[in-house]
Formats: structure tokens, C-alpha cells, sequence
């Protein structure tokens, strides 16, 4: 059947292209590889400021004074815990769940505890940031010990947003350097235009549903592997090439039959990601303390031969590529990359959260039909069994 679309219909797969809203949040130019933080190159941001001041920043619109940000500091340090009722319906979770379907089960039951939804009363706004950013980490390394066996460790007020998640995992103090990497790397993915799990959230929001619903949501939208997954994919990728010598093969082998090739190629950016740039440094600091990792010659060799092949095309690292490497020094479990994601871009999700507040219009798309019409009902002892069923899903019987 063929559709005649309208003057003013405009389709594009997936949406490309297609605005969504207008923000003040972050800003991404794909062509010469830019992105900024409420104006602030990302890469003077990564060396200059910490995790909970770019939040801050993305949620609040502006820099922190020095008490503005101890006082938010403070805020989350004392705000870590979980009730446990959540420790306790975490225990119940199957061990070889995914971390993300408990991240995204544990933030939604938030709500049961905080659901009062007042979105226009400051103080409600400001203690559910508070609650979500302090509560999120905590949830991710409990669930982590839980399925080993173990019981959560408690956050240790007196360390730092990052060392204190690090701590939780192992209870151990972290090293200052590598605490301060991690610090980055949450940095670097706190927040990143109109991807897929912001416009979840920004379109959960919108029915002015409460936060934690909005977070859940995006969690959700951030699991698959074409968007927070594929850092833990690139890993198996590297696994699978097993050594420098490898590379060529496998490339011509992806290109030959189509394969993607993981971390590789973004929607926006046509150059190399600046987080990934960011992210192949610090690795290349954290292998030079801590020691080398066999696979960061494969990476290396893997962008070489990539961007020879397929460069023109516009093809080069995302920033997936090289933080599984840099979580994997960390002694994060690869299943756990795509949390870490998630802690990092709550700071995202609330900002857009609170800028789709301010100009709320509930989203309500529209689509092109593509069906049929004017059939009429078969009643049961007429219809016939479809000899193709099994090619045809959507067959009536």
C-alpha cells in the first residue's frame, strides 16, 4: 500500500535529525568534534572541575561558590544510604540478573518512598536531585555484592563522590589517581545532547510523573547495546581478537559481511569523539602507574585499521571505545560499565528533567500508517489457519 504523506508530514527513521526541544544544557558540534556543558568545553571541564560541581552545573545552570558546593557536597554525603527495604527486594533479585534491570527496578521503587510529587516546590525538586544522585551509586555497588553472596558495604561519608563508590565495590580505599580517572570518566558522561535516554526522559517528564519515574525510565533506555552497552561490547570485542595480528582480519571480516564494529561510529560526531580522545589519555596515564593492558594495543591497532578503511566515511572511536579499558584497570566487573554510565548521566537526566519542567508540554508525536482499512471482522468458524504463519507474525487465523 502506498501513503502519500501531507505538506506538513515530515518522517525520518529514528527521529534523526528531528528537534526535540530547545536547551541550554549541553551542546554538541559532530563536525569539529565540540562538546560543551552549559557552554564549558568538555575538556577544560575534565581537567579543571570534579564530578559534583559539573553536576551542579548541568542541574543548576551556573558554577558553584565555594559554599554553594560544599553545601551540596554535604547534601549527598549524607543522603548515600538506602532504606532497607530496597537492600532487602535487592536480595530477592536473581544473582545473574543484569545490574542495569536492578538499577532500573531500584530507582523506579524510589518513588514508593519519595513519591509525592509537589514539582512545583523547590525544596522537592532539590532533595529528589539530592536523593538520586547520592542514592544511584550506592544501589549499583549493592547489588554488586549482593549477587556475590555478600552484604552491601556501607558508604564511608568521609570519602568522595567517586573514591566512595570505588570504596563500596571492595571496601577498600581507593588510590587518589585512580579515583580521581573515575571522577573524569563520570564526568565525560554526565551528559550528552538529545541521545536516546534523554529523550526517554525528558518524554517521561513530561506527564509530570514523578523523578525517580523519569530516571527509571532513561535507565531503561540506556541498558540496550546500541547505547549505554556498548563499552562492556567493546571488551568482548577485544576479547574476541585476541592480538595485534588479528585486527586486519577481523575488520575485513565486519566490513565484508556487514557487521558493526563496537565503539566505532556516533550519530552526531563525523570525527573522533573528544571523550574518547579524553579517555584514550587517561588510560594511557592509568596503564603507566598501575600497568599495561594487552588490549590496549589491540585498540590501538583497531582504530588505526579502522579509520583506514572507513574513515572518509566519518567512522572513528565513540567514547565506548576506550572507557571499558579504563574501567577494566579500575577492576570494575565489565558488567558494570553500563551502571557506571547511568551514575554519571542521572546528572544529565535531571538537568533536562528540570528544563522540561520550566516549558512542560506534555510529547504527543505523530505517525504515518502504514495498515490497512476497512477490513471486516471474521467470525471464528470462518477463518482460516495460515499455512505461512511462521512467516507471517502479524497473520489473522
Amino acid at each position: 500500500m502506498n501513503y502519500m504523506m501531507t505538506d506538513n508530514e515530515v518522517f525520518k527513521e529514528g527521529l534523526a535529525g528531528v528537534p526535540a526541544a530547545k536547551s541550554r544544557v549541553s551542546h554538541v558540534d559532530g563536525t569539529d568534534g565540540i562538546l560543551e556543558y552549559r557552554g564549558i568545553r568538555i575538556e577544560e571541564l575534565a581537567k579543571s572541575s570534579s564530578f559534583i560541581e559539573v553536576a551542579y552545573l548541568l542541574i543548576w545552570g551556573k558554577l558553584p561558590t565555594q559554599a554553594e558546593i560544599e553545601e551540596f557536597e554535604y547534601e549527598i554525603r549524607t543522603h548515600r544510604r538506602i532504606k532497607y527495604h530496597i537492600r532487602d527486594m535487592m536480595k530477592c533479585f536473581p544473582e545473574t540478573g543484569h545490574p542495569m534491570d536492578a538499577l532500573q527496578t531500584s530507582a523506579a521503587a524510589l518513588g514508593l518512598f519519595y513519591a509525592r510529587r509537589a514539582l512545583d516546590d523547590p525544596k522537592y525538586i532539590r532533595a529528589a536531585v539530592v536523593r538520586l544522585l547520592a542514592k544511584i551509586p550506592t544501589m549499583v555497588a549493592a547489588f554488586h555484592m549482593i549477587r556475590e553472596g555478600n552484604d552491601p558495604i556501607q558508604p564511608n561519608d568521609k570519602l568522595d563522590y567517586a573514591s566512595n563508590f570505588l570504596y563500596m565495590l571492595t571496601e577498600k580505599e581507593p588510590d587518589p589517581f585512580a579515583a580521581k580517572v573515575f571522577d573524569v570518566c563520570l564526568t565525560l558522561h554526565a551528559e550528552h545532547t538529545m541521545n536516546a535516554s534523554t529523550f526517554s526522559a525528558r518524554v517521561t517528564a513530561s506527564t509530570l510523573t514523578d523523578p525517580y519515574a523519569v530516571v527509571a525510565s532513561a535507565v531503561g533506555t540506556l541498558a540496550g547495546p546500541l547505547h549505554g552497552g556498548a563499552n562492556e561490547e567493546v571488551l568482548n570485542m577485544l576479547e574476541e581478537i585476541g592480538s595485534v595480528e588479528n585486527v586486519r582480519p577481523y575488520v575485513e571480516k565486519c566490513l565484508a559481511n556487514k557487521q558493526r564494529i563496537m565503539g566505532f561510529g556516533h550519530r552526531v560526531y563525523k570525527v573522533k569523539d573528544p571523550r574518547a580522545i579524553i579517555l584514550q589519555d587517561l588510560a594511557e596515564q592509568l596503564f603507566a602507574k598501575m600497568g599495561h593492558d594487552e588490549y590496549y594495543e589491540i585498540a590501538v591497532e583497531l582504530e588505526k585499521v579502522v579509520e583506514e578503511y572507513v574513515g572518509q566515511k566519518g567512522i572513528y572511536p565513540n567514547v565506548d571505545f576506550y572507557s571499558g579499558l579504563v574501567y577494566r584497570k579500575l577492576d570494575i566487573p565489565a558488567d558494570l560499565f553500563t551502571p557506571l554510565f547511568a551514575i554519571a548521566r542521572v546528572a544529565g537526566w535531571l538537568a533536562h528533567w528540570k528544563e522540561q519542567l520550566s516549558v512542560n508540554k506534555i510529547y504527543r508525536p505523530t505517525q504515518i500508517y502504514v495498515g490497512d482499512h476497512n477490513l471486516s471482522y471474521v467470525p471464528m468458524t470462518e477463518r482460516v489457519v495460515s499455512v505461512a504463519r511462521n512467516e507471517d507474525p502479524n497473520a489473522i487465523i
